[in-house]
């Protein structure tokens, strides 16, 4: 299984959606503040968008598909959290309407 995690963990980073590659733009390379971020990283049985190992920070890029998706975004978010994460979802508009917004909010979580 850990494999095919693994495999689905490439695929994704591969193909991330235009909100997750401007936001990746901004996270890569340490330019946020010097935090090193990783990609489409598994955790247990669920991969996470982006990840601060350093600082156990989450961050999501949510699309309309998760719209229907609250349950499993919550047992989710539960699981990451027993792991000694936090975890910050953001809309893809969110994004793109207020990218520097987006970041700070991710900075304030880092530094808090």
């Amino acid at each position: 299984m850990k494999e095919t995690l693994k495999h689905r963990a490439r695929t994704l980073r591969k193909n991330m959606s235009s909100a997750e590659n401007r936001i990746w733009y901004f996270l890569r390379n340490r330019r946020l503040n010097g935090y090193r971020f990783v990609r489409e990283f598994a955790i247990g049985p669920y991969i996470a968008d982006f990840v601060c190992r350093e600082k156990k920070l989450i961050i999501e890029v949510d699309g309309g598909q998760h719209m229907g998706a609250v349950e499993y975004d919550n047992r989710r978010t539960k699981f990451l959290e027993k792991e000694g994460y936090s975890v910050i979802r953001v809309w893809n508009n969110e994004v793109f309407k207020n990218t520097r917004g987006v970041l700070e909010s991710i900075l304030n979580l880092l530094e808090a």
